[in-house]
C-alpha cells in the first residue's frame, strides 16, 4: 500500500496540479493533506522560475480565470487569492536568503496561507490545491504555436498557400462561408507571422509571456469578428494545429 501511495504522489506532484484528491476515506486524507505540505517545497523549487512579481502578473493572465471558473468566486476574491500567492512567495524567497524573521520554513508558510485562504471560505482540499498550484508555469494565452518552416514565406504567400489547399476543407468541417474561410485563413496567416517575432525572444525573457498575452487576444478579436460560434472558433484553433502545409 506504501508503494501506491507513493507512485499516486509523484504522479501528482511531477506535473504541478491537484496533490489532493478525492479520497475515499478519512485516512487517505490524511496522508495526503501530510504529503501536499512535504512535497510542496520541491514544487516549489521546479516551477519558481519567475520574480514574484512576473509569477503575480502570470496568475492574473491564467489563474484567476480559472480559479473564478473552478471556485465560483469573483474577480474580487481572485485577485485576494494572488496577492496571497505573491506574498507567500516572498516569505519563501526570504526563507532561502535566510533573511526571514518571521518564518523558518516554507511549511509554515504553507500553514499561514491556509489561515489566509480560509478567511475567502476557501478550505480543505480546495485550499490545498490551491498551494500545490501557486507557480503554474502558464496556460494556452501564454504561449505561442510557431512553424519554423511558414518563415520564409510572406503573410500574402502564406494564405494563398492556405487556400489553395484548405479552404474548401475549412469549409466543409466548419460549416463556414467562403468569406468566413477567407477570414479565418487571413487571422491564421497573421498569427503565424507575428509569432515569429514573438519566438525570437528568449523563453527566460517574461516579454515573451506579455508578447504572446497579447498576439492570442488580437487573434481571438480576429475571431470574434467572423461572427463563428464557440465551437467553431474551437474548431478553427485546431483546424490549423492538425492541417499544415
Amino acid at each position: 500500500m506504501r508503494e501506491e501511495y507513493f507512485e499516486h504522489y509523484c504522479k501528482i506532484t511531477s506535473n504541478g496540479y491537484h496533490l489532493i484528491l478525492n479520497e475515499q476515506s478519512n485516512m487517505k486524507k490524511k496522508l495526503w493533506s501530510i504529503l501536499a505540505i512535504l512535497g510542496f517545497s520541491t514544487i516549489m523549487a521546479h516551477a519558481q522560475q519567475w520574480t514574484p512579481e512576473e509569477q503575480l502578473e502570470l496568475f492574473g493572465y491564467c489563474e484567476k480565470g480559472i480559479l473564478m471558473k473552478e471556485l465560483g468566486i469573483s474577480e474580487e476574491t481572485a485577485n485576494k487569492i494572488g496577492q496571497i500567492n505573491y506574498w507567500a512567495t516572498l516569505q519563501k524567497l526570504k526563507i532561502e536568503a535566510n533573511t526571514n524573521d518571521t518564518f523558518a520554513t516554507a511549511n509554515e508558510v504553507n500553514q499561514e496561507v491556509l489561515k489566509k485562504y480560509k478567511a475567502l471560505s476557501i478550505t480543505g482540499d480546495r485550499a490545498k490545491g490551491l498551494i500545490s498550484r501557486m507557480n503554474a508555469t502558464g496556460c494556452a494565452i501564454t504561449q505561442i504555436r510557431h512553424i519554423k518552416t511558414y518563415d520564409t514565406l510572406t503573410k500574402v504567400q502564406l494564405v494563398a498557400a492556405y487556400k489553395s489547399k484548405f479552404r474548401k476543407k475549412l469549409m466543409d468541417q466548419l460549416g463556414v462561408n467562403g468569406r468566413q474561410a477567407d477570414m479565418i485563413i487571413d487571422a491564421e496567416a497573421w498569427k503565424q507571422k507575428e509569432s515569429l517575432v514573438v519566438a525570437q525572444i528568449a523563453e527566460s525573457d517574461f516579454n515573451r509571456i506579455r508578447k504572446a498575452v497579447l498576439l492570442n487576444k488580437e487573434y481571438n478579436k480576429k475571431l470574434l469578428l467572423i461572427d463563428l460560434t464557440e465551437q467553431q472558433k474551437s474548431q478553427a484553433v485546431e483546424f490549423f494545429i492538425q492541417n499544415q502545409l
